[in-house]
């Protein structure tokens, strides 16, 4: 990204600063006034900006001397292919060839860098930069057609609801807990530029989701040097194994006896599957070491993660592993580790999820393994200062909406949304 700097440089008679207007030798440093035809030209791969400027009608000189110019605001080895670069040119008589009057390009989310033909033919440039404000945003709703697009709608981006995803994974079911009408809140951090367009989105502070009429909170808390989410009750959330270990999944066969759809007989189905397309990522359910990763007859392609206390997860029919995993490989709880697929006697693509301990194989939707660590003392009290703090956040915002839903709803120094969405 360029520096924001207000510094300008003429190329082709030296140098003169921006704040110095009578620059003598070098004339005005205002950008041309109405260029007669706007273009614009996207670098193609394996391009230079050069290249690109004299395919879109600039000469061999304008484009040298116009990237000499952007050099001390651009590192134009850095301008990769899809960069797109508007430009202006100018004719001084009616057929006489097209004159380069100047360009833009982005090279940030909120820096831009120009440059422009000044009075004496020489170009000059400059980098800029948008003001942006650091902000805590609310996005809420109800549950309709799914969290993803309702969160959207309400303001988070697809990587924030894929961190609540793998939150609430913990506690609830998404294949069957949630219902029409349940609700949800998202409270993050990020940047907003001064037109209020969204530039930068940071993690999660804190999330609540609606379940059968049971609400799940977790907050964001610092505790042992990591940042880590806890329960309203100050209990550590990472001690349960994932309940769904994929997103956006349905269950299509439960835990139990069941006709196999490919063998044609009755037999016991020792694990949970949940459809979903080939390709989605498959979470590790837990912190752990690769155990297997093999092909293991009718379940396809498997990966088998071994965690504390005897307790181990599988996952079969997988399309392919993560990559650069490995067997004896440390894993963290979250992390993708494979992808949906059909391999092995599968009649369509989904995931089949197993958990066992010491190798007998339970019911994921049963299992309750080793309880997580709890929050005291001066940690605690600590933690129940962060909950107002949350709370404080939300109240503001619901009280200052003064808009319809799907609009912003603002706090002091808040702004975020509210919106209808569904379930998972």
């Amino acid at each position: 990204m360029a520096l924001c700097a207000l510094f300008v440089q003429h190329h082709g008679l030296g140098w003169a600063d921006a704040r110095s207007p009578g620059a003598a030798r070098t004339g005005s440093i205002t950008p041309p006034a109405s260029a007669a035809r706007p273009g614009r030209v996207e670098l193609r791969r394996g391009e230079t900006l050069i290249g690109a400027l004299q395919r879109a009608g600039a000469s061999v000189d304008e484009a040298h001397s116009v990237v000499a110019a952007l050099s001390p605001n651009l590192d134009v080895r850095k301008v990769r292919a899809g960069q797109v670069v508007d430009l202006a040119f100018k004719t001084s008589n009616p057929g006489a060839a097209l004159q380069l009057q100047g360009l833009s390009l982005k090279t940030g989310p909120v820096s831009t860098v120009s440059a422009w033909r000044v009075a004496n033919g020489a170009f000059a440039s400059r980098s800029v930069c948008e003001a942006t404000r650091q902000e805590t945003a609310v996005a809420q709703g109800a549950l309709k057609d799914s969290l993803y697009l309702a969160a959207q709608r309400a303001g988070a981006d697809g990587r924030l609801v894929a961190e609540a995803v793998k939150l609430f994974s913990h506690r609830i079911d998404f294949s069957r807990d949630l219902r029409p009408d349940d609700h949800f809140k998202l409270v993050f951090d990020r940047k907003v530029a001064e037109g209020g367009r969204t530039v930068e989105t940071g993690g999660l502070v804190y999330a609540e989701l609606e379940a059968r009429g049971k609400v799940t909170r977790l907050y964001k808390f610092s505790h042992d040097g990591k940042t880590q989410f806890f329960d309203e009750f100050g209990k550590n959330i990472k001690g349960f194994l994932l309940k769904t270990p994929v997103d956006a999944a349905r269950v299509t066969s439960s835990f139990g006896m069941r006709f196999h759809p490919v063998l044609g007989y009755t037999r016991m189905h020792q694990g949970v599957d949940f459809g979903a397309s080939t390709g989605t990522p498959v979470y590790a359910a837990g912190d752990g070491v690769v155990q297997e990763m093999k092909w293991a007859g009718g379940y396809g392609r498997w990966l088998k993660i071994s965690h504390t206390g005897g307790w181990s997860t599988g996952y079969g029919h997988l399309s392919a592993y993560a990559r650069g995993l490995r067997v004896g490989e440390p894993i963290r709880q979250g992390q993708v580790v494979a992808y949906v697929g059909m391999t092995g006697l599968a009649t369509g693509p989904h995931l089949h999820y197993e958990i066992m301990n010491h190798d007998r194989k339970l019911d994921p939707r049963k299992v309750k393994p080793q309880e997580a660590s709890i929050l005291g003392g001066r940690e605690l009290a600590a933690f129940n200062a962060e909950k107002s703090h949350i709370t404080q956040l939300i109240s503001a915002a619901l009280h200052r909406a003064a808009t319809p839903v799907r609009t912003a709803q603002l706090a002091p120094n808040m702004t975020g949304g509210s919106s209808d969405g569904g379930g998972l």
